[in-house]
């Protein structure tokens, strides 16, 4: 299996899965116990915290823990707004993922006003118009991807924050597919929320933070024993966050090589477009994740490109992978003014530092054999 679907789930590194081990065989004590077992328990998550923290640049209390991005993004903005209910619009883009663009539908149906700001055929967000959306008055929150989970585009997250603060505006990040791969600090940005999850950089999956500034307020959308600091209460998945824990600190360690990836996906684009003349990469070329790439394949189905690569072993996907499994055109790909047929015929390879030369260049093999047979079977498609 050459696996090219990293922005999906990666594979948990050897030292997450052998942290991990101990917590859940004999050191199976509750965090919350006053007694040795539990203090243990309480140590690991300590620590597991303050790692986290560190990848970000954040202060440890500033990290509250959660079962995965999707939580984290639908906590921050729900506590946002119901703090600031006289403020009754929502600013967001077009090219968020799942986990915020439903949430925001949901309150837009409740009486909110939702404003998505545009993008255009590269990715890049309008600045213009965000600001006439700020200027519109009544914006209580602001929510912008780190980088597109599909085409690996980056946010301009400096200015558009910094025109959200003239507003006194509450702004958060979904950050998921960004740490872990390029360099996050939320002490370099006027943030007040950051979601990250743990299976997008070589951690077990259900499991993610939420980071909240401490100069922030916060409403807390999960109540019980008091948990995270009162935050998010629940029993503390304690093995999935000492993997998080060691999955952060190694991905700190890994960040320098993210060079070396940004070149094995250009070997592999290039192989593609060499052999496919036609291939377009979709989104900037030079303003992405150094592991993203999004390619057009004119005249191709997506849906019989990707059955196609399967068999061959190749595991690569039409977009976001929180789509139950369904082949739908790429929304994403659309908001970037590109028709229907070109979202059909989009299809997303993601690497993670575990991928090798060698799998490059046979998924460039099976990729350009694939596509070859396509347009012999269906041509004109």
């Amino acid at each position: 299996m050459i696996y090219l679907d990293n922005n999906a789930t990666t594979r948990p590194a050897r030292e997450v899965i052998e942290a991990m081990r101990p917590w859940l065989e004999e050191a199976y004590g509750n965090p919350s116990a006053g007694y040795r077992f539990g203090r243990e328990a309480r140590r690991a998550v300590d620590l597991a915290r303050g790692q986290v923290a560190a990848l970000i640049g954040a202060e440890v209390e500033e990290i509250v823990f959660t079962s995965g991005g999707t939580e984290s993004n639908n906590t921050a903005i729900r506590s946002a707004l119901a703090l600031r209910p006289d403020h009754r619009a929502i600013l967001t883009s077009t090219v968020e993922h799942s986990a915020v663009e439903e949430i925001v539908k949901f309150h837009a149906a409740t009486g909110y006003e939702a404003r998505y700001n545009p993008v255009d055929s590269l990715g890049h967000l309008d600045l213009e118009a965000w600001k006439a959306n700020l200027a519109k008055g009544g914006v209580g929150h602001a929510s912008l991807i780190w980088a597109n989970n599909e085409t690996g585009v980056v946010s301009p997250l400096a200015e558009a924050f910094a025109l959200a603060a003239e507003h006194d505006v509450y702004c958060h990040s979904d950050a998921v597919q960004a740490v872990g791969k390029i360099p996050v600090r939320v002490d370099e940005l006027p943030l007040h929320a950051l979601s990250l999850s743990a299976h997008k950089l070589h951690g077990p999956k259900g499991i993610g933070a939420l980071w909240l500034s401490r100069r922030a307020r916060f409403l807390p959308q999960t109540l019980g024993g008091g948990q995270e600091d009162a935050r998010r209460s629940g029993t503390e998945n304690v093995p999935a966050i000492v993997g998080f824990g060691v999955a952060a600190e190694l991905a700190a360690q890994a960040l320098d090589s993210r060079r070396a990836l940004a070149v094995l996906r250009d070997r592999f684009e290039r192989g593609v477009i060499v052999a496919l003349p036609d291939v377009a990469i979709n989104g900037d070329p030079e303003r992405r994740l150094p592991n993203t790439s999004n390619l057009y394949f004119p005249g191709v189905d997506g849906e019989g490109l990707l059955i196609l690569l399967d068999e061959a072993g190749v595991c690569c996907s039409p977009g976001s992978a929180c789509s139950t499994g369904q082949v739908k055109p790429s929304r994403i790909v659309r908001a970037m003014g590109h028709s229907n047929a070109r979202a059909r015929a989009s299809v997303r390879f993601s690497l993670s530092r575990f991928t090798t030369v060698e799998e490059i260049d046979a998924a460039v093999a099976a990729v350009v054999k694939a596509v070859g047979k396509l347009r012999v079977v269906l041509p004109g498609r």
